[in-house]
């Protein structure tokens, strides 16, 4: 077998046997493929697509390229959540001791954030000292104790997407729904969880921004899912506007702990919730309104919040900061925006948010970059509300005071207003399971 041959049948159109993308992922990774001969290879799969079952066998043996979490002896209760990325996304903080709270084993391995994007490691780390690394041992012993542990991705997992991931970024193939599904449902396969529930983010603030592509990739990411033998259902989710009010880590992880308090912001509650009862069913066999009754109740009971504090603890957290979360660091300046006209909120640039956030110092342009977490941006504006001239839309938090007037110049432009108040947009947009 030869990787000339293979570049050539993909070239021409034609899909790939197993055998062909597992002798293309183990010599790539391997480094028996040089990266020129697979740069072409992502090309064409860039231009002529792969089926299903392609993608299936593609994410399969990425899957398989490292480390597998094998998290069997939880059971069918196994139950992972992924978001697609956007701005203001804390729900992992939330989903994830709620879903415990509700009987859920959740075993989780999350990223840091890149660009305009925020990391669950990052918002994690809020918490001085929580541990992103546990021993094999003390992710299990901790998971089977509490029910819940999320630490960041481990360098063994998946490697085949690292080194992929890296050639699609400067080869112009990231934007490939093939390879953007498999690069995803490889790391999902990988931390070893029998039920998937996919969020898809779709709009301004997301990677997707047509509701048709967002469609698109979570369809093929079920697909393959199921394919795969794993439970996977995708809620297709709006971020046209940034989710919550805060921006930023340590504004998030005190946001997550008020709709963890039950007063939080309702659409963010909403989704948090939507995607809980999803998990819920996958892993208990729960119908959907039994799922959501109880994701509210243990919202309203306060379960969620007391599973949250155990967690935190388990893992190293300061106990008085996660029972006194007002008293975490600030940012040391703290600047209002104003908006210039009168007006309903009508639309809103998220990615400029995300950007401006990144420019206070809460994001960062390249891997390893250094970010501060006191850092972000608190909106006091969201689509609908009526604004007078003058009036406060957003509080912009960061150490640096240099980084203030260009933030504040972005958020200002990322807002626009009407005279007529805009409709209202559901915070799911679709549901797809098979």
């Amino acid at each position: 077998m030869r990787i000339y041959d293979i570049i050539e049948k993909k070239k021409r159109g034609l899909a790939l046997s197993r055998e062909e993308i597992e002798f293309f992922i183990g010599g790539f990774t391997g480094g028996a493929i040089p990266d020129y001969q697979a740069s072409a290879l992502l090309m064409a799969i860039y231009f002529q697509g792969m089926s299903a079952e392609e993608c299936a066998c593609l994410t399969d043996a990425m899957s398989r390229s490292g480390e597998v979490i094998d998290l069997e002896l939880f059971g069918r209760h196994s139950a992972d959540k992924h978001s697609s990325g956007g701005v203001g996304d804390k729900t992992t903080l939330i989903v994830a001791p709620l879903a415990a709270s509700m009987g859920c084993t959740v075993a989780k391995m999350s990223g840091r954030g890149l660009g305009h994007t925020g990391g669950t490691v990052d918002k994690l780390e809020s918490f001085p000292g929580y541990r992103t690394a546990l021993s094999r041992e003390e992710f299990v012993n901790q998971v089977r104790e509490i029910g819940v542990a999320v630490v960041g991705q481990t360098e063994n997992i998946t490697p085949a997407d690292k080194k992929l991931y890296a050639l699609r970024d400067v080869t112009a193939t990231v934007d490939s729904i093939p390879l953007i599904a498999a690069s995803i449902m490889s790391k999902k396969l990988a931390a070893g969880s029998r039920s998937v529930t996919l969020d898809v983010k779709c709009g301004s603030g997301a990677f997707m921004k047509r509701v048709s592509d967002a469609c698109e990739l979570a369809e093929l990411m079920v697909d393959i899912g199921c394919a795969c033998g794993r439970r996977t259902a995708a809620l297709v989710t709006d971020m046209s506007f940034p989710l919550g009010r805060c921006v930023g880590n340590t504004l998030e992880v005190k946001e997550a702990l008020e709709v963890l308090s039950g007063r939080g912001d309702e659409r963010l509650t909403e989704l948090c919730v939507e995607l809980s009862a999803d998990m819920a069913e996958g892993a208990l066999g729960l119908t959907h309104e039994e799922a959501l009754a109880k994701a509210r109740e243990h919202l309203a009971n306060r379960l969620a919040l007391k599973k949250f504090k155990e967690w935190m603890i388990a893992q190293g957290a300061d106990a008085e900061l996660v029972e006194h979360p007002d008293r975490l660091p600030c940012a040391r300046y703290i600047t209002e925006v104003r908006a210039t006209e009168s007006g309903y909120v009508s639309e809103c640039d998220t990615e400029l948010i995300g950007k401006a956030a990144q420019l206070l110092g809460a994001g960062r342009v390249r891997v390893g970059d250094e970010i501060d977490l006191t850092a972000g941006i608190e909106l006091a504006v969201s689509r609908g509300d009526f604004v007078m001239a003058g009036s406060v839309i957003a509080y912009l938090h960061s150490s640096s005071e240099k980084s203030l007037e260009d933030a504040r110049e972005a958020v200002m432009s990322a807002y626009k207003f009407d005279f007529i108040a805009p409709k209202a947009v559901p915070i799911v947009l679709h549901r797809i399971t098979k």
